[in-house]
């Protein structure tokens, strides 16, 4: 790349050139010099660069005027989209930057840019890097108010702080950017955004923001430009390489940890840009295990199964095509599959995707209105998933979605219609109606109390929501029969008719205020069973106060009626949650709840009280240290313990470079039964370890190299000490090849 330096005249007609404002359309040049991305703002190139200010404080301050300049610089080449901030600072030092991992700075000083490429006000990515360069990625869902940070392109970034702020310079492909086909130029939304996290966490913009209006992606301005633009060949082609070497006990107190010799798989990625509105990906014999533990969870007195969020690349790229009011696909349910297929598109007002997998392994969850059961089949099984999506009108749209699993004996299709419908800028409703159609194999419908043959099922839900600068509320309706299953999505509640109810209030505290914003809302709920039943009632208050250090306050009271077990108990409880940052790098937080709680194993009213604690550490630039805990004791009105649980979750991680890293996760449950107060036998103690130390390098989000090693220990009361029962190292090679 051929790479220009400013003369002293070209530096001073730079510097003192006038900042172009945004218009409602500002036009995009083309330069033919290139640029070296290092955080200089010292290429001829940026001299043809539109120069745009970031002049509006949009949060806290409402439309207010910035309290610090960030200059924006953009220009394209016909193959890169160039941005740069020139984001100056009264006190460089309070700057808080520190090298992470891609996608986690979001607590730092960054800058970026959003761009609404098709220019339909729906849908746009973001770029962001924070002043050492560390890249962040989103895709938002406007329709569904979502922002994903699991989308990861392809990009370049790198930032410099300086003595008087910092500047940050960005190469984005053009290709990793979908954008439709058009006769002349291109015209995107766009904002270019600064985040300044100091007493207060400023947003500073280049647009203002109206609060009564019920929409990001509506409020942008225009850029034009990019004429006789074509994304180019977009093939991505990803080959990989895994091992690992396990030693696994069933159990501990019979059988030794014994070793399960090597493993070694080769596999293949694809991802093609079919046309510049439809991507294909591809994968075969794919290591679609997780390099990264999941956030520990305690597993006592539980109803429902836990949730998991996703965390494997080829079903986080393009998650939000599949999204709908009710989480009917969830790609978790995706096991082992030993190829997978997915394509998403958007053509004018229509968006599709789909997807299909072949699965090793067969999970399943077994709903109720009480409680949940699950079961893993070691059986095959088809899952396929299609979504289709028309928009029309302002932000509205009509979809459709199927999905279907099929093994030996087994079957579950869902299908089903749904809709959001923008009826002005405060007012939406959105809407789903599903049906499905599910077979077990006989002994697993018989062990787990489930209809044998073919059932049929069906579910709906409806949302309105109104939202105002100074009001917000919400009316909900949900009905899932006894019989629905949605086995391809994760909703383990079923033969439940429920109606909430909510309304609140806001208000913004001014540029003298303590508080930058105070929210008092309430709702109530009702929720019957398909028989007429009422399962729970339930009537919960909220007061929250955001204000100094980057503070967040919260008090809840709510008071429920619940059915369980045939009795309806009674049940009040206040929960309070506080967060701050007392300087740069560090946030503490706690969350705490007491009152009355359902002992699920033993029906019977109990006393709890449950802590949260979490901590966030930037020891340094390199060493983050993360700690979060869950303190759960319950017990009888009597006074006497049923039990004590404690589960904590420790990551230090030391940063290399914003490629790199060390990290080192424990992750620890300790449970203490009072087996005197227990209907059923049960351990008076069990405590379960998990260990995981993992180098992560990564050139881009496909070419990366991971090795480690994990453990796991459990001790319970059959046996005396912390007993290993899983030891596993492990290294995977993925590069990404751009034909």
């Amino acid at each position: 790349m051929v790479r220009g330096r400013l003369s002293v005249v070209g530096w001073i007609l730079l510097l003192s050139s006038p900042t172009a404002g945004l218009a409602s359309v500002a036009d995009l040049p083309r330069t033919q010099d290139g640029i070296n991305i290092d955080g200089l703002l010292d290429d001829l190139a940026w001299q043809d660069a539109v120069q745009i200010d970031l002049d509006k404080e949009t949060r806290p301050g409402e439309n207010i005027a910035a309290r610090v300049t960030t200059v924006a610089y953009l220009v394209e080449d016909g193959e890169y989209l160039y941005v740069a901030f020139d984001a100056r600072d009264p006190d460089p030092t309070a700057i808080r930057a520190y090298l992470r991992d891609r996608d986690s700075a979001w607590n730092d000083d960054f800058v970026g840019i959003v761009l609404d490429s098709y220019g339909d006000e729906r849908r746009a990515f973001e770029f962001f890097a924070n002043p050492l360069g560390v890249q962040m990625d989103l895709t938002n869902d406007d329709i569904n108010q979502n922002e994903d940070a699991s989308w990861d392109a392809i990009w370049d970034s790198a930032g410099r702080i300086n003595g008087s702020g910092y500047i940050v310079e960005m190469q984005i492909p053009l290709n990793q950017i979908r954008f439709p086909e058009v006769d002349g130029k291109q015209t995107w939304g766009i904002d270019l955004l600064r985040f300044y996290p100091r007493e207060h966490r400023y947003r500073f913009s280049n647009n203002a923001q109206d609060r009564n209006v019920n929409c990001y992606l509506c409020q942008l301005e225009k850029l034009q430009g990019l004429a006789g633009v074509e994304p180019g060949r977009d093939i991505e082609i990803v080959p990989t390489l895994t091992a690992s070497q396990s030693s696994t006990t069933e159990d501990p107190v019979l059988e030794p940890l014994r070793s399960g010799g090597s493993d070694v798989d080769a596999g293949v990625s694809i991802r093609w840009g079919v046309t510049q509105d439809t991507t294909v990906n591809l994968a075969i014999n794919p290591d679609f295990s997780q390099v990264e533990a999941d956030v520990a969870q305690l597993d006592v007195n539980n109803q429902f199964a836990l949730f998991f969020p996703e965390k494997r690349p080829f079903f986080l790229e393009g998650a939000d095509y599949f999204s709908t009011p009710m989480r009917a696909v969830f790609t978790r349910t995706v096991a082992d599959p030993s190829v997978g297929l997915k394509a998403t598109g958007k053509r004018g007002n229509h968006t599709y995707g789909f997807f299909a997998a072949e699965d090793e392994i067969t999970n399943l969850i077994f709903p109720g209105a009480f409680g949940s059961d699950s079961e893993s089949l070691a059986q095959r099984n088809t899952a396929v998933v299609g979504r289709y999506s028309l928009g029309f009108g302002q932000s509205s749209s009509v979809g459709a979605l199927v999905t279907g699993r099929k093994g030996d004996g087994y079957h579950n299709y869902v299908g089903g219609l749904d809709a959001r419908w923008k009826i002005s800028d405060q007012h939406n409703v959105r809407m789903q109606l599903l049906r499905s159609s599910t077979e077990y194999p006989e002994d697993v419908a018989s062990e787990f109390e489930q209809p044998l043959g073919s059932f049929d099922g069906s579910a709906a839900q409806f949302n309105y929501n109104y939202n105002s600068r100074d009001w917000f509320g919400f009316l909900r309706y949900s009905d899932r029969g006894a019989d629905f299953r949605a086995d391809s999505g994760f909703i383990p509640q079923v033969n439940v008719q429920q109606k909430v109810a909510g309304l609140g209030r806001t208000w913004h505290g001014e540029e003298d205020d303590w508080y930058t914003q105070i929210r008092l809302n309430g709702d109530w709920d009702i929720a019957h069973d398909d028989d007429g039943r009422m399962l729970e009632r339930e009537v919960d208050v909220d007061l929250s106060v955001s204000g100094p250090m980057q503070s967040h306050f919260r008090i809840s009271v709510s008071t429920r009626d619940r059915l369980f077990d045939d009795v309806l108990y009674h049940e009040n409880d206040v929960s309070l949650f506080g967060e701050f940052q007392p300087r740069g790098g560090l946030k503490l937080g706690m969350r705490v709840s007491v009152g009355d709680q359902v002992d699920f194993d033993n029906s019977r009213l109990g006393d709890e009280l449950r802590l949260r604690p979490f901590v966030i550490w930037n020891i340094n630039r390199h060493l983050l240290a993360r700690y979060q805990a869950n303190f759960l004791t319950l017990d009888t009105k009597d006074g006497a313990s049923i039990f004590d649980a404690a589960v904590h979750d420790v990551r230090l991680t030391w940063q290399f470079s914003v490629r790199s890293f060390l990290r080192l996760t424990t992750q620890f449950q300790d449970i203490k039964r009072n087996p005197d107060v227990y209907i059923d036998t049960v351990d008076a103690r069990s405590r379960d370890v998990g260990r995981q130390l993992l180098y992560s390098y990564k050139l881009n989000p496909q070419t990366v190299f991971f090795v480690g090693y994990s453990d796991a220990l459990v001790d319970d009361d059959q046996l005396d000490r912390l007993t290993t029962t899983d030891r596993t190292w492990f290294m995977k090679i993925g590069y990404a090849w751009t034909p």
